[in-house]
């Protein structure tokens, strides 16, 4: 997400960033349909326990949740349906290539509104280990106290 853009954050994968190592990110449009949009616009989405794959050639968002619309009735959607995720083919194969030679996983990291378009951040991950996550946990606690004793001095 860079430049001169309208940004503003929908939803954010925190637990991404501590289960995985984010080596790539790369910015995707979604198709919605229905009342999605406005769901959106309210804020309600959560992209926890997300996920992308690629199936006959198609780049797909799993396990996405865009709450029902409140006054949608009829127009809204299933919350948890797959969602098409839009990506030139080349991108779509090349990323499909390194999920499946590498070991890669796509997931989904943030959900925002770019210029009234709605964008999905994906990161190109390998999982972490145990002992990764702890260290992650240990240095940021860390970063915390140092900041704060910075603070308290300078108080």
């Amino acid at each position: 997400m860079a430049g001169n853009a309208n940004f503003k954050t929908i939803a954010q994968n925190k637990k991404a960033y501590h289960d995985y190592f984010v080596e790539e990110s790369i910015e995707a449009g979604i198709e919605l349909v229905g009342t999605e949009v406005k769901s959106l616009r309210q804020g309600r989405a959560n992209l926890k326990d997300a996920w992308c794959s690629v199936v006959g050639g198609e780049m797909l968002l799993n396990g996405c949740h865009i709450s029902p619309y409140d006054h949608g009735n009829i127009f809204n959607r299933d919350p948890m349906r797959v969602r098409r995720l839009l990506l030139h083919k080349r991108e779509i194969m090349r990323l499909y290539g390194l999920v499946k030679q590498q070991g890669f996983s796509l997931i989904p990291l943030s959900l925002y509104f770019k210029d009234s378009r709605v964008k999905v951040q994906i990161g190109l991950c390998k999982g972490k280990k145990l002992y990764d996550k702890r260290a992650d946990l240990a240095a940021k606690a860390a970063k915390r106290d140092i900041e704060r004793a910075i603070k308290e001095r300078n108080h």
